[in-house]
C-alpha cells in the first residue's frame, strides 16, 4: 500500500497541479513584441476540476481534484542588445480538494497554500527589434522567431511528511523556441520545448523520505488566433501535445507512468482601456494516455503602462 500512496503523490503533482501540470501550459500569443520599458501586472484566477487516468498502474479509482488557483505576475520589456526582451515573474496561490478510492477505502485532503515562483525570460532572435514608443506605433508584425527560458523556483509550501503538496521541491526548467507570423488579422503561433528536472531529495515515504527524479518532458504548442478591428481584441484556439516524464523513486523506474497526452481549448482577449484588458480561457484534455485529466477556466486581469504606472 505504501507503493501505491507513493505513485498517488507522482500523479497528482505530476498530471494536475498547474504548477507541475508543465507541459500542460496554453499560452498564445507568448512572443509578442512589446515597446522598450513596457510594463504589466496581470492577475488570474484559474478553476481546475478533473481526475487521474492511472492506465492500470495502481489500484486507484476515482482520484479527483477540485481546486483553485489565483495568482499575480509583472512583466517588464527591455533592449537585449537591440533585441525585444521581456521577463516576467508570478506567484500562485493554491487552494483545493482532492479524493481517491485506494483498495476500496475512500481518502480526502484539503490544501491551501503558496505554489512554486514562476519566473520566464523571453528574447526575440527575428523579426522584432527593441523599439521606443513612437517606433512600436509604426511597426507591423510579420515572421517572429524568439527564445525563452522558464525557471521554476522550489519556493512553494512543501512537507516532505505530507502525502499531497503545492509545492514540488525542486527545480525545473523549460528552455523553448518560439514561431509567430502573421497574415492580416491571423496570427499563427508554434512552440517546442523540453521541461528537466532536478531531484526531490525529500519525496513521501514515510518513516524516511526518499529521493525522485523524472525525466525530461517534450513540450509541443500551437495556437490559431484572429484579431479583431481592435488589434488587442482577439479570440484564439489553442493546442498543444507532451510525451516524457518517466518517474523514478530511490533509483527505481516506472516505465508505465510515461506521460503521451495533449490538450485543447480557446482563449478570449478584450479590452476595457487603454491600460486594462481582460483574457478569458478554458481548455480540456483530449488523450490523456496517463496522468491530469481536467478542465480549466480561467480569468485574468492586466493593467499595463509604459514608464511609470498612470
Amino acid at each position: 500500500m505504501a507503493a501505491c500512496l507513493k505513485l498517488f503523490l507522482v500523479l497528482v503533482l505530476a498530471g494536475m497541479f498547474i504548477h507541475s501540470g508543465h507541459a500542460q501550459d496554453l499560452a498564445p500569443r507568448a512572443y509578442i513584441v512589446a515597446p522598450v520599458h513596457s510594463n504589466a501586472v496581470t492577475l488570474t484566477w484559474a478553476y481546475y476540476d478533473g481526475g487521474i487516468n492511472f492506465n492500470g498502474v495502481v489500484p486507484l479509482t476515482g482520484a479527483i481534484g477540485t481546486y483553485s488557483v489565483p495568482s499575480i505576475a509583472y512583466t517588464h520589456a527591455f533592449d537585449f542588445f537591440g533585441r525585444s526582451a521581456n521577463i516576467s515573474v508570478g506567484l500562485p496561490y493554491g487552494v483545493g480538494t482532492f479524493q481517491g478510492n485506494l483498495l476500496a477505502a475512500e481518502h480526502n485532503v484539503y490544501r491551501s497554500g503558496l505554489l512554486d515562483l514562476q519566473v520566464r525570460l523571453s528574447v526575440n532572435l527575428k523579426g522584432g527589434p527593441a523599439m521606443q514608443p513612437q517606433q512600436y506605433a509604426k511597426w507591423r508584425q510579420k515572421m517572429l522567431l524568439g527564445a525563452s527560458l522558464k525557471v521554476i523556483a522550489p519556493t512553494g509550501q512543501y512537507d516532505a511528511t505530507k502525502l499531497i503538496n503545492w509545492g514540488i521541491n525542486r527545480w525545473a526548467f523549460k528552455p523553448e523556441f518560439g514561431y509567430s507570423q502573421r497574415w492580416g488579422h491571423w496570427v499563427l503561433d508554434g512552440y517546442a520545448g523540453m521541461w528537466f528536472f532536478t531531484t526531490n531529495n525529500a519525496f513521501f515515504d514515510l518513516p524516511i523520505p526518499q529521493p525522485q527524479n523524472q525525466a525530461p518532458i517534450g513540450s509541443f504548442e500551437g495556437h490559431l488566433s484572429y484579431s479583431f478591428k481592435n488589434p488587442q481584441k482577439w479570440i484564439s484556439l489553442d493546442g498543444n501535445f507532451w510525451v516524457g516524464g518517466v518517474d523514478s523513486v530511490n533509483g527505481v523506474a516506472n516505465p508505465e507512468t510515461k506521460q503521451t497526452s495533449s490538450r485543447i481549448g480557446g482563449t478570449f482577449a478584450l479590452p476595457i482601456t487603454s491600460h486594462q484588458s481582460l483574457k478569458f480561457s478554458y481548455s480540456s484534455g483530449t488523450y490523456i494516455r496517463f496522468g491530469g485529466n481536467y478542465q480549466n477556466v480561467s480569468v485574468a486581469w492586466q493593467y499595463s503602462w509604459l514608464g511609470r504606472p498612470q
